[in-house]
């Protein structure tokens, strides 16, 4: 069954969703981040996506200090996006309680950069592949590269990438469903690599439809926040998986 991997963005330590990448269309949540985790984790949930929006525009890491305190609190694996930039940024991921570090305006523009760093790290470095109009965006998706999302999997497919998370960024926050037939298609074409579905998750109709299309990972945010899933949807799902 495709695991369900909750997300957390922060900004200024709190929790947000973000709409269409858009930053000026954010909507805070009263929810704390360390409460979400164990209340994500007490259903059963073994991996966290933690997304640091400040970071990602700062470039680099700006919330560790909420890392440190999910990771000491809780038993899961993190997966940390935001602001890794530099080989100094992504051991203060690792050395905050981070298990895994998404990186992808580096990969994007420093292939080779990145590819020390996936053949030092192996499986604890992600690639993180956001879109906008088929073209892979960067830098907290305020610029746009000339790359697609083949192309950028392409460079990496065999130095050791197993898994890439791909964020359809027009489908972000929306919650009117994700991309269904592009992620399917990918993980067809990329059956050794992990897909991770990221963007416009509406309901459990959706991930029961990547589930049945052969996807294997996929982050939710903003429809368990605003109630379209549940946490006893999710102890469910976990209980089954």
């Amino acid at each position: 069954m495709i695991q369900i991997i909750p997300a957390i963005d922060i900004i200024e330590g709190r929790c947000v969703r973000l709409s269409q990448g858009d930053y000026g269309r954010s909507k805070v949540y009263d929810a704390k981040p360390l409460d979400m985790a164990l209340a994500f984790q007490d259903a059963g949930i073994t991996r966290l996506h933690l997304v640091d929006l400040d970071g990602a525009k700062q470039s680099k890491p700006a919330n560790l200090k909420v890392l440190e305190l999910l990771a000491s609190r809780t038993e899961m694996e993190i997966e940390w996006g935001g602001g890794i930039k530099s080989l100094d940024a992504l051991r203060s991921v690792f050395d905050s309680g981070a298990t895994y570090g998404i990186c992808g305006s580096v990969a994007a523009l420093k292939p080779e950069l990145f590819r020390e760093w996936l053949l030092g790290y192996g499986p604890k470095v992600i690639l993180g592949a956001d879109i906008r109009d088929g073209k892979v965006a960067v830098n907290g998706w305020l610029a746009e590269t000339e790359l697609g999302i083949e192309e950028l999997i392409d460079m990496f497919a065999g130095d050791g990438l197993d898994n890439v998370i791909c964020t359809d960024i027009s489908k972000d926050g929306m919650l009117q469903g994700p991309a269904f037939e592009l992620y399917k298609d990918l993980q067809q074409c990329y059956d050794a690599i992990d897909i991770t579905v990221s963007g416009g998750i509406s309901g459990m109709e959706d991930i029961e439809k990547l589930d049945e299309s052969g996807l294997r990972k996929v982050i939710v945010g903003k429809a368990i926040y605003e109630g379209r899933i549940t946490l006893k949807d999710l102890e469910r799902w976990s209980l089954n998986a």
